[in-house]
């Protein structure tokens, strides 16, 4: 896959289907695994939905009914598998650890709790809020990842190393964003009515804490550890406890 060349779902699949059975065919131990996530199923929604069900699931009635409210959402709304493709092959364009599709699909809970949130965003949007946040419960439980129902989220985002992330009620997030674990994106006490916005292709780095009511420019960066309270400008690297701003493209922006 070329960098910047973002295939359709469907392509995309095919491709994923290739390196399955490549794989099933060069380890045969691998076979019963790769046809159950993979080979069984029509499409990319369908083999999404399973990892979700498998994942957020601690039952075989949990497992199924999770598998079929991520199905529901997937034939309702096409555009989620889209979003779920892009967020999979961002991860394979940009991570250069990973040299193969299925690993990220198989093996990334950040991915699977990412979709995961898709669908909870998509039934709160048809008012089923319950079911919802019954969804991000879930999620949080088996997969240590917290995205509220109501946030807003971008395309090819990637969760990385996601353990103790936590994205709070009515946060905007941009394309192309990378969030490590223990990353924290949410509102003041203080002022409930306005959460953060996180531009496009904004790194936030492990530890990172984002609150109130701020945007993090495109193309920024949030240091380890950091607490940012006030905005970071487009291309900044914001550091430190409370947080300082450095290597700015503007001199005049330094803080």
């Amino acid at each position: 896959m070329v960098a910047d060349e973002i295939a359709s779902a469907e392509n995309f699949w095919h491709s994923i289907r290739r390196e399955a059975d490549a794989v099933a065919a060069r380890d045969p131990v691998l076979g019963k695994t790769l046809a159950l996530a993979i080979l069984d199923h029509p499409d990319l929604g369908s083999a999404i939905a399973f990892q979700i069900g498998q994942r957020l699931g601690t039952g075989d009635a949990d497992r199924a009914q999770f598998t079929r409210i991520a199905n529901e959402a997937f034939r309702a709304a096409p555009d989620l598998v889209e979003a779920a493709s892009r967020d999979l092959q961002g991860i394979v364009l940009h991570d250069p650890a990973i040299t193969a599709l299925l690993p990220p699909l198989l093996n990334f809970k950040g991915f699977v709790a990412l979709q995961a949130w898709r669908v909870s965003n998509w039934l709160w949007r048809q008012h089923r809020t319950d079911l919802a946040l019954l969804l991000q419960s879930a999620s949080s439980e088996q997969l240590q990842v917290s995205i509220h129902p109501s946030a807003s989220i971008g395309t090819s985002v990637f969760l990385d190393h996601a353990t103790g992330i936590i994205v709070g009620s009515s946060v905007s997030i941009g394309d192309e964003v990378t969030i490590y674990q223990n990353v924290t994106i949410g509102r003041k006490e203080a002022d409930p009515g306005r959460a953060p916005r996180i531009g496009r292709g904004v790194l936030l780095s492990n530890g990172a804490t984002i609150l109130g009511d701020l945007c993090i420019g495109d193309y920024a960066k949030v240091g380890a550890g950091s607490v940012v309270t006030h905005d970071v400008p487009a291309g900044c690297t914001a550091i430190g406890v409370p947080a300082r701003l450095t290597n700015c493209p503007e001199a005049g922006l330094l803080a």
